[in-house]
Formats: structure tokens, C-alpha cells, sequence
């Protein structure tokens, strides 16, 4: 019988289903790893606005993970939305309970619209009891600036920024340069004191929705399949730039990304 890595998404609900744990298990699956989902938040969102956002309770949020752990042999854990501290402290206590072998958390502040989806004041709660924990952190600018209140305007700042958040007790930080102007988007990856630039061409297009947690998911995936971190970040990095540049419209906003573009027959013209 064949086996599989399995990974778990712990994370909002897009009903859109472009970003959140949608994503990410779209994301798994592309990357040939079953994916389990545990939900923390239902967000009533789309490709242009968050409606609502219901979060769940800690303790059903807590009982998620105990089914999922007491029979499942988890490979690979990706971290998306944790809206708020009780929330955040619950999470930590439960993976440290199970201790998974690879733990990667997108921390998911804002959506790709613009609007906010966690409570104001979690930044302490992520320091005191993510940081410690997570293998690999993947903010984005916005999301660095957040953790460092620093303001990032280019490459070097990045950098600083990367070492700021490694300072706070993060073992390994990707800051993600999506959000710079430049003509290329390039992340900085800090991982055992070494700092190495991601670079890739900067896909002109709005179709965006779900890239962070897209990425995220992928180097957890990545993780699970045995890649070392390097490889890992290096591989997601190109499975976004291409999932961007075959990506197709869906709503009125920024439209998800391709997470199956490899399965598509390119050839087929009812698309």
C-alpha cells in the first residue's frame, strides 16, 4: 500500500476559497501530501473584502487538534490565521503537547484585501509563544514592520527586520518581499545565522489572493517530503512564481492563484 506525508493546516476558513486553509490544502495537494485542516476562524471573505470573521472557540479549536493528533501521524504542521491571544496560547500548548517534527506559521495580520483578521495587541502573544516553537516564520512586509516596528523600504531593511524577529526568538525567519516596488520579488531567508536573498520575477497581476498562505503551506509540504529548510523555501518560492503566472480570474478582486497549473493540460481549450 502506497504511503503519504500527511501535513496539517491549522487556520481561518476562506468560503472564497482562494486563501486560508482552502489554499492550503489545495497547496498539500499539489505537493502530493494529504492534508488535514484544523479551523480557528470562519471569515466570511471574498476576492475583494472580508465580510465577517467568526473565530471558534479555544477549546473546539483544542479538541480539533486532539482528534487529528490521537490518530494521525503528522509530517509537517503550517500555522495561518491565530486571531487572538487565547487562541494563540491554546495552539502552542497543544503543539507542544503532540511536538510535530516540522512546525512553519504564516502569521496571518491582514488579508490580501486590506482588511484586518486578528484582534489588535496579539504581536506580544506571537513573541512569548510562537516564536519558540515554529521551525520557519514567513511574515510579509507589513507583518515584519509589525514585529520589529520598523519601517521596511528595501532589501537591507529585510535584513534588519529578519534579524530583529530572529532576536525575539524566532529559529528561522523568511521575510517575504512581495510588497516592494522592485521589478523582482525578493524574499531574505535567515536560517542558522546565514542570510540568503530569494529572488524571481515579479509576475505583473493582480491574481494574489492566497499567496502567503499558499507559500507557507508549500514549504511545510516541502518539509514533510524531506527537503532541508533551504530547499524547501527555494522550491515554494518557484511553485508560487509559476501558480501566479498561470493563475485565472475568479470574483471581482485579486484573484487566487493556480495551485494545480502542473495538472492542467495546457492544450485543453475549454478553459
Amino acid at each position: 500500500m502506497q504511503s503519504v506525508k500527511k501535513c496539517l493546516t491549522i487556520a481561518g476558513s476562506d468560503c472564497s476559497g482562494g486563501a486560508g486553509i482552502q489554499a492550503d490544502l489545495k497547496t498539500f495537494a499539489a505537493h502530493k501530501c494529504y492534508g488535514a485542516s484544523v479551523i480557528t476562524s470562519v471569515v466570511a471573505e471574498n476576492t475583494s473584502r472580508v465580510i465577517s470573521v467568526f473565530n471558534l472557540p479555544a477549546d473546539e479549536i483544542a479538541k480539533q487538534l486532539d482528534a487529528v493528533f490521537e490518530d494521525v501521524e503528522i509530517d509537517a504542521v503550517k500555522l495561518g490565521m491565530l486571531p487572538t491571544a487565547e487562541i494563540i496560547q491554546t495552539v502552542a500548548k497543544k503543539l507542544s503537547e503532540y511536538n510535530p517534527n516540522h512546525i512553519v506559521c504564516d502569521p496571518v495580520l491582514v488579508a490580501t484585501s486590506g482588511d484586518a483578521l486578528s484582534d489588535s495587541g496579539i504581536i506580544p502573544a506571537y513573541i512569548e509563544h510562537i516564536f519558540p516553537i515554529v521551525d520557519l516564520l514567513t511574515p510579509n512586509i507589513p507583518e515584519a514592520e509589525s514585529f520589529t516596528g520598523d519601517k521596511i523600504q528595501d532589501i537591507n531593511d529585510m535584513k534588519a527586520a529578519a534579524q530583529k524577529i530572529a532576536a525575539l526568538g524566532a529559529k528561522a525567519v523568511l521575510v517575504k518581499g512581495g510588497h516592494l516596488g522592485a521589478g523582482h520579488a525578493t524574499d531574505i531567508l535567515l536560517a542558522d545565522n546565514n542570510v540568503s536573498s530569494i529572488k524571481a520575477a515579479k509576475i505583473d497581476s493582480p491574481n494574489t489572493h492566497g499567496t502567503g498562505c499558499s507559500l507557507s503551506s508549500a514549504i511545510a509540504a516541502n518539509l514533510a517530503r524531506g527537503f532541508a529548510l533551504g530547499g524547501a523555501v527555494f522550491s515554494a518560492k518557484d511553485f508560487i512564481t509559476e501558480a501566479i503566472s498561470h493563475s485565472y480570474i475568479v470574483g471581482k478582486g485579486h484573484s487566487p492563484i493556480n495551485h494545480f497549473y502542473a495538472l492542467w493540460d495546457k492544450k485543453d481549450k475549454s478553459r
